[in-house]
């Protein structure tokens, strides 16, 4: 532990000494030592407070230290946040006495390896203090962080913490001293885009991953093709976007490139995820051969080479754009009728005494193979284990959606999961509210210390059938923001707090946050979710 932290370490544990505006206090885990909600999301996992009210300089500079404090990655960050934090018009506005309690933020990363994978470390700790105070003798901001990915959580806290005073012109930051130190509950903790089912321009989906970025949600998973269409440029076998629904609705290998690249820098994941065999419709649009016939368009063509050289030949391709270790290859929803009667696979199954069960086991494992053979960790829904879970490979995680209880079977057979109970996390369900979004818990029935080690974490999935441009961000937020708390913060805060009071007042304040950054988050309390407000009213109480 660095030295300057355990001076900090120290002072945060000086508490009622000196004058009560100077007092740090270590408050009950949503309130500050006034009393009030904490208006952090989401919820850090440790933290004191004061009541001291702190100027942040407009010109604020950044002293980055250690050795990977000089990363691009932070230098970027920093840039973003603090034309968060400030208005483009605040250097103007500036005192001319220049007296500002904050004018400088430390950023101190310990390491200047910028790989990210699952579990890469995220934790940080953020003193902000006045100079010469009672139980403070240290000025300025301090984030240190093991990692860049960590500086950029703190960074987020950070901005949050920053508040414009109207009547000042100033940006403060109030219950001063602050002292945090956070670290995220699950290591996945994800949001699943849908297009497939609509087409998002590039633009969108950055505006997707800045929103993830806010609520410290990590793992984009990006459902880029189904039956609907096959957007994604795939060199190997160039004929398949031919199944995009026209030539103006796909993605380039560079703009996949920079999609990665983009999310990135933002500390987040790109899980990407082609769903076979049952929703393969549109990949014969390029190469009708894929489909067992011409009126049996999906599952794909089980008992066919050339099938499973596509899907190597995907994989391959798309192993050059998506580093992440996991990769999803679906899975789910395979009505395996049509081989039965499709004469050329019914005979390739009779030849093997195979089953159409058999075939769809078949199918998944060799999948499976191909994407571990490219240094892969497969990831399928879970009808895969509910069919044939004593055969999925040891490397298997499997991502759970048909609905509670499904998490706790799969760690008991000791293999890793996600959970996505579609009955609260999936966000197309508009008539779910916001209290069952938060309230669902991907630890649920696993009392197992080991067990519970092996669920990941979970993810909220904005499915696209009645999603595009024009209304998913609303239908994303705020609702996403429930289950990122529940995935980032401690389980005893969470469940220490009133819903309809503390939680309730906390998500409105953030849903403004949102809006604020040009994010369309839709009201909180809506019966129907990403639904218009109906009628005048603040932010705050809509």
């Amino acid at each position: 532990m660095p030295p300057t932290l355990l001076t900090y370490l120290l002072l945060a544990l000086v508490a009622g000494s000196g004058a009560a505006s100077a007092r740090r206090h270590r408050s009950p885990a949503n309130l500050t030592a006034s009393g009030n909600p904490v208006y952090l999301w989401p919820l850090p996992k440790n933290f004191t407070s004061g009541t001291q009210t702190l100027t942040v300089d407009p010109d604020l500079s950044l002293d980055a230290q250690g050795p990977g404090g000089g990363a691009a990655a932070v230098a970027e960050a920093f840039g973003r946040y603090r034309s968060l934090i400030f208005s483009p018009w605040a250097h103007a506005a500036r005192s001319a006495s220049g007296a500002y309690d904050v004018s400088t933020l430390t950023v101190v990363v310990a390491s200047a390896d910028e790989t990210l994978e699952l579990g890469v470390d995220e934790s940080y700790r953020i003193y902000i203090g006045a100079a010469g105070g009672v139980s403070s003798i240290v000025g300025g901001a301090t984030i240190e962080a093991n990692t860049i990915y960590g500086a950029i959580r703190g960074l987020e806290t950070f901005s949050q913490l920053c508040v414009f005073n109207y009547d000042t012109k100033n940006v403060e930051v109030r219950y001063a001293p602050w002292y945090i130190q956070d670290e995220p509950r699950f290591a996945f903790r994800g949001l699943l885009l849908d297009t497939s089912r609509h087409y998002y321009p590039v633009d969108v989906i950055k505006q997707v991953i800045d929103s993830m970025s806010f609520a410290k949600l990590n793992v984009l998973h990006w459902h880029i093709i189904d039956e609907q269409s096959f957007p994604l440029e795939i060199p190997s076998y160039p004929n398949l976007w031919k199944g995009s629904y026209s030539k103006l609705e796909r993605y380039t290998v560079e703009d996949a490139q920079y999609i990665v690249s983009y999310a990135k820098k933002r500390g987040i994941h790109v899980m990407a995820e082609i769903d076979v065999p049952g929703h393969g419709e549109s990949w014969g649009n390029g190469y009708p051969k894929l489909w067992p016939s011409p009126s049996c368009t999906e599952p794909l063509d089980v008992s066919s080479n050339f099938t499973f050289e596509v899907i190597s030949g995907i994989l391959s391709d798309m192993r050059k754009i998506f580093p992440f270790g996991m990769f999803h290859l679906g899975g789910d929803e395979v009505y395996t009728g049509c081989w039965n009667v499709t004469p050329h696979v019914k005979q390739w199954l009779d030849e093997r005494n195979m089953t159409t069960k058999d075939a769809y086991k078949y199918f998944v494992l060799r999948a499976q193979e191909i994407a571990i053979h490219l240094n892969w960790t497969p990831v399928n829904w879970e009808e895969t284990f509910n069919s044939f879970g004593e055969n999925l490979n040891p490397l298997t995680v499997v991502h759970n959606w048909l609905g509670p209880g499904v998490c706790p079977k799969v760690v008991a057979k000791g293999l890793r999961c996600i959970m996505s109970n579609q009955g609260a996390w999936y966000l197309d369900h508009l008539d779910v509210p916001w209290e069952e979004v938060y309230a669902e818990e991907p630890l649920a029935g696993i009392s197992d210390a080991a067990q519970q080690k092996l669920v990941l974490g979970g993810e909220v999935c904005m499915w696209g059938e009645t999603a595009d441009t024009s209304d998913a961000l609303q239908t994303i937020w705020p609702r996403a923001a429930a289950a990122a708390e529940r995935m980032w913060s401690p389980l005893e805060a969470i469940s220490a707090q009133d819903l309809e009071t503390t939680v309730l007042s906390r998500l409105h304040y953030f849903r403004c946050l949102l809006n604020h950054r040009g994010i369309a988050a839709a009201p909180v309390t809506n019966f129907y979710a990403r639904r218009p407000p109906i009628g005048p009213g603040s932010c705050f109480i809509q």
